[in-house]
């Protein structure tokens, strides 16, 4: 196989990029590294499309070695032809090439092997050859011997037709043309094992749909379903397809012989071939879902990494609680703590009017501007306390509902502990808490990304590669912002490129023993950081007031000679960068192209230069519209209705449609088929997490505490989309949607999966 030939068809590049992504990447280089300072080289391929390639790239290269082994295998047994050689070398899935294998591969001790032990595979090539005139019972009566176990007639036609029955089911075009008739015309099915089976899969009670329409969401919940033993799951095509497919290969007459022929058949297909298939179809089916269930994980988590900062803003984190009390911690523009405390604001009349005392104290002394109520146990009765609270305040102050998913793993954790040994578990939850808003990618990056929880199922997919996807999702985000060389933590620092978790511990303790970094140059006497190291490393790490000020840049110092050489030629000097205004006056009209080429770097990288010139250590995310921080009353479920217009932020991302804080205690669910006009197969086409999008309520349900939204605006006139028309108007559409909503509400209070279905402060 040309591997870099296939890779560069499939995605669509030039040969020229793939090779030298593929070459960087053999030469060890990272992949945030390669896709912001080896632009030249890819043809400015992003990190996503880089993880994608390098994915592809592991897998193709995975299939050339099993290839390897298995044409090593056959010939060892001296049974390699021209034929199977190239049915090898045209294989272009795993499981096709172990299909070719199964006739070679050692097997278990089988009834077939058993029969041929027993001398009996000249006898089943006789029945198979289906000649006129064969009598099977005379042909059978000479391979009668009782000293190797055949004592009758019967006993040599059955080890016959075991033999046949193997051979037809490692037949490798038989099956694959059978595991495409699975895919074509093949459904799931499943029904519960038992009357007591549990009433959150009742939806799968008695469902069944086509192979090629399962969505992957119903995969992954059939499958739990059946781990947890409430469903029995199977594959099936029509009655009698398997076998007759089967049959039309091997049966070549009606003769005694072609009879036991069909019955063999028969009984390689149910026996052998059908369960077999079955669990393939069932793990493929079960390998996509879960590849797409981490590649929304991944999308998510990149987009709450990623959520604009609350920069320059006392902070108040508050994490509410009813027994134990309410937990709070002020942090300062940089994350310090300056004060904490634990407030009871649900007890007593008293008591609460105590917490307001001492809330108003803690944000008038401390000059808090922003609050930032964690979501959980009680975040209701938190969030309506803040709100009259803050009408109190004499200066201007609002709040935000944060996620506080992961926050009691992090506040337990080691890390924690050696950053606040002096508090409490509950009252680092409180700081995590104000931190998180204040820079949710400094905070999120201290806590395992699945307990994030912004996926679906994450618990349930394969660990190496769910750890894998979302650890580069983390360094991308990471390496994409940057990092302040003297004030990150070793977490922080152990996602830049180059750089593991000893050496991020080692910059710490270097930083704690010489004092502040000042220029990047001292990082080559950091312990343990090499050259290697240095060149994937520096261009991300940035050191405010260096004496050179291009290491508070992202310019790589590989490009600093460069960049003084353009800086000359376009009339400026180190001191004036960060001057946004001259600077971009005169670099909008000079000619880019002229000067890369003088210059002898690439415009992708002089563009980068002059970016950094202009805006020092820009941070991406300041360019996102703000969050929704909110002033005003508190809504509650009973005061929505019908049309009524909001602003919400997307909290979670599904395969059926997106969960929206609308600031009521529920997150509203806007499903697929109301996220907009435009038909898409996928809620990412549209929103993303962290979104901040206009809402209309469609329908509240009080009592269940389920909120139907719409991104329609009611008072236009939709199209009737091209899905909506070929299925009737519409009309099947709502019915599979009020099945998914009611299965939501059955799954309320559940964790399936890790979906986040629940009622805050619940």
């Amino acid at each position: 196989m040309e591997i870099n030939k296939i890779l560069a068809e499939e995605f669509k590049l030039r040969q020229e990029q793939v090779d030298n992504a593929v070459a960087l990447l053999d030469d060890d280089k990272t992949i945030p590294f390669i896709a912001r300072y080896r632009k030249e080289q890819t043809g400015s391929l992003d990190d996503q499309v880089l993880r994608e390639l390098f994915d592809r790239l592991t897998y193709l290269r995975n299939l050339e070695k099993r290839k390897a082994d298995i044409r090593e295998a056959i010939t060892a047994q001296e049974k390699m032809t021209d034929e199977i050689s190239e049915a090898i070398e045209k294989a272009v899935t795993l499981v096709e090439v172990e299909d070719i294998y199964r006739p070679f591969k050692p097997k278990r001790k089988t009834r077939a092997g058993i029969a041929r032990e027993k001398g009996l595979e000249p006898l089943a090539a006789i029945i198979l050859a289906q000649q006129e005139g064969t009598v099977p019972d005379s042909e059978a009566a000479a391979f009668v011997d009782e000293e190797k176990g055949v004592s009758s007639v019967k006993d040599a036609l059955q080890g016959a037709m075991d033999i046949i029955a193997e051979d037809v089911s490692d037949n490798a075009d038989l099956r694959k043309e059978l595991r495409n008739v699975f895919l074509e015309k093949g459904s799931v099915s499943s029904a519960a094992t038992s009357e007591e089976a549990d009433q959150v899969y009742k939806n799968y009670f008695e469902y069944s749909e086509r192979v090629s329409k399962t969505a992957g969401h119903r995969v992954l919940a059939l499958d739990r379903g059946e781990k947890e033993g409430a469903l029995k799951v199977s594959v099936n095509i029509p009655d009698g397809e398997g076998e007759r497919i089967c049959c039309e290969k091997y049966v070549i007459n009606n003769s005694a012989a072609g009879e036991l022929v069909r019955a063999a058949c028969e009984d390689s297909y149910s026996r052998l071939i059908e369960p077999s298939i079955q669990r393939e179809i069932r793990s493929e089916l079960s390998a996509e879902a879960q590849e797409g269930a981490i590649k929304v994980f991944s999308s998510n988590l990149r987009q709450l990494l990623m959520a604009p900062t609350v920069k320059d803003t006392v902070t108040l984190g508050l994490d509410p609680g009813y027994a134990h009390g309410c937990k709070t911690a002020v942090v300062d523009e940089t994350g310090k703590v300056l004060d904490t405390a634990v407030v009871y604001l649900t007890r007593s009349k008293g008591e609460a009017e105590r917490a307001k005392k001492i809330l108003t104290d803690m944000i008038n002394r401390h000059k808090v501007t922003t609050i930032a109520i964690g979501n959980g146990t009680a975040s209701r009765e938190t969030e309506m306390f803040t709100a009259e609270l803050i009408k109190d305040i004499p200066h201007k102050i609002s709040y935000m509902v944060v996620s506080e998913a992961g926050a009691s793993v992090y506040s337990a954790s080691k890390l924690a502990a050696e950053e606040f040994p002096d508090y409490d578990v509950s009252l680092r939850s409180a700081v995590s808490i104000a931190r998180r808003m204040q820079d949710p990618l400094a905070e999120l990056v201290k806590i395992d990304p699945k307990a994030i929880g912004v996926g679906q199922y994450q618990h349930d997919m394969p660990k190496a590669r769910m750890d894998s996807a979302l650890r580069g999702v983390v360094e991308d985000c990471v390496n994409a912002v940057g990092v302040d060389l003297n004030t990150a933590s070793y977490s922080l620092l152990s996602y830049i490129s180059g750089i593991n978790s000893t050496v991020a511990k080692n910059i710490v303790h270097y930083r704690e023993e010489n004092g502040a970094f000042t220029e990047r140059k001292q990082l080559l006497k950091v312990s343990k950081l090499g050259a290697k190291a240095y060149e994937q490393c520096a261009g991300f790490l940035r050191v405010p007031g260096a004496k050179n000020p291009l290491d508070n840049t992202g310019i790589h110092p590989e490009s600093y000679s460069v960049t003084a050489q353009f800086l000359e030629k376009c009339g400026f000097n180190a001191s004036e960068i960060g001057d946004t205004e001259k600077l971009r006056s005169t670099f909008d009209t000079a000619d880019l192209s002229k000067l890369s080429s003088e210059l002898g770097v690439g415009l992708p990288t002089l563009t980068d230069i002059v970016k950094e010139l202009e805006k020092p250590g820009r941070d991406p995310r300041d360019e996102l519209p703000p969050p929704l921080m909110r002033s005003g009353d508190v809504m509650e479920l009973k005061d929505l209705t019908p049309g009524m217009e909001l602003m919400g932020t997307v909290r979670n991302v599904i395969d059926f449609g997106a969960f929206v804080d609308i600031g009521v205690h529920e997150d509203g669910l806007v499903h697929i088929s109301q996220i907009g006009d435009k038909f898409i197969k996928h809620p990412l086409e549209a929103v993303k997490v962290g979104d901040v999008v206009k809402v209309w309520v469609l329908d509240v349900d009080v009592e269940r505490g389920r909120i139907s939204l719409t991104m329609k605006d009611p008072s236009k006139p939709h199209e009737m989309t091209r899905e909506k028309r070929r299925s009737g108007g519409g009309k099947k559409r709502p019915e599979k949607r009020r099945k998914e909503e009611k299965s939501l509400d059955d799954l309320v209070g559940k964790n399936l999966g890790g979906i986040q279905i629940r009622r805050r402060g619940k």
